[in-house]
């Protein structure tokens, strides 16, 4: 027989009862059928014969994962089979049919082989099957899925593109932190210390942010990495708030704050002496409605501080935060040291970086 001997899609074939099925018996099939569908059986490339005006089909074992858990198809109309996609497919059969064949490379195709309908791609060949006269008896229809792919190349775009937005605003940032570091400094020591611990800051932010895929920072990883350089007076700066989740551009934000009180701290605040210490709280209403948050910064028991009346770029820095949380932010030179107050509402929080160029 030109089934020959084998398990799988061979054992169904030579099992199925055609006798009862539009396509007749085997042995009544014609020669370029039995030729054809004896190729495709023992090919380990997905292929399917379809048969006659009535579209049967008979396919191969490696074609039996395309059509997932879509029931009873050998034997079956390739119309039934796909009636889902068949205003797409249709007349590309109609076209085999009239004797020319089509090649598409990851064709889109919305299909139900799992009980709902879920995005494919496909690239496959139909080609006309002719009998010794040169009469159309089928078409061999041969396929492979590419759904893996085409999406893993649209996730390397999309990353790539993103990767590119991020190199971008990066870039931005750095060059404005350096122009205004360079403006305002006395000294070019100076500036590149100040420069320093802004880029330290900065680096701080993003490696959060690129462990979690930049799509959100907890605030308290936020407010340790700017802190990180300091870790030596990790005992005189206490954290007190709740868990809270920041947007890409808050961290970054809040981070470079975050730094600059602490760099000034170490100069001229409560952490130049012995006794001075940093209290550092938060508090959070519930996410996404307008209940409040609030960030304060106060230093206490450090040497008296007094305002020289000159605002530095690290002191726009810190007051700029507030624009990135939407919301106020304000520093106040006391006495008894500096305190920074951020405030904005639970709506503002973590909202996603759209538009960000």
């Amino acid at each position: 027989m030109f089934l020959g001997s084998g398990e799988g899609m061979v054992a169904a074939v030579r099992a199925f009862d055609w006798s009862s099925n539009p396509l007749g018996p085997i042995h009544t099939w014609p020669a370029a059928l039995k030729t054809a569908v004896g190729l495709a059986l023992s090919s380990g490339f997905p292929k399917a014969v379809i048969c006659g005006p009535e579209l049967i089909t008979i396919y191969n074992d490696a074609f039996a994962p395309i059509l997932g858990d879509k029931p009873d198809c050998l034997g079956r109309s390739f119309r039934d089979i796909w009636s889902e996609v068949w205003h797409l497919i249709g007349p590309l059969q109609e076209r085999a049919y009239d004797g020319h064949s089509t090649f598409i490379e990851d064709y889109p195709l919305v299909i139900n082989r799992r009980g709902y309908p879920e995005q494919a791609y496909f690239t496959f060949a139909y080609t006309p099957i002719r009998d010794e006269v040169g009469h159309i008896v089928g078409m061999m229809d041969t396929v492979i899925e590419t759904t893996a792919r085409v999406e893993t190349e649209r996730n390397i775009k999309l990353i790539n593109a993103e990767l590119g937005h991020r190199i971008k605003n990066t870039l931005a940032i750095v060059l404005g932190i350096a122009r205004q570091t360079f403006q305002v400094s006395a000294s070019a020591s100076d500036a590149e210390e100040a420069l320093n611990q802004r880029l330290m800051a900065l680096s701080a932010a993003h490696s959060t942010l690129n462990r979690l895929s930049w799509t959100s920072a907890p605030i308290v990883r936020v407010i340790e990495g700017a802190l990180a350089p300091y870790s030596a007076q990790a005992e005189r700066i206490r954290l007190e708030g709740p868990p809270v989740d920041l947007s890409a551009k808050q961290s970054l934000s809040l981070s470079l704050a975050i730094n600059e009180l602490a760099a000034n701290a170490l100069k001229y605040g409560a952490l130049s002496n012995d006794e001075g210490h940093i209290l550092l709280r938060w508090n959070a209403g519930r996410p996404g409605t307008d209940d409040e948050f609030r960030l304060v910064w106060e230093e206490v028991a450090g040497p008296i501080v007094q305002s020289s009346g000159r605002v530095g770029f690290g002191t726009k820095l810190v007051r700029a935060v507030g624009m990135e949380f939407g919301g106020d932010s304000r520093m106040e030179m006391r006495p008894e040291g500096v305190r920074f107050e951020l405030a904005t509402t639970m709506r503002r929080i973590h909202v996603d970086d759209q538009g960000e160029g």
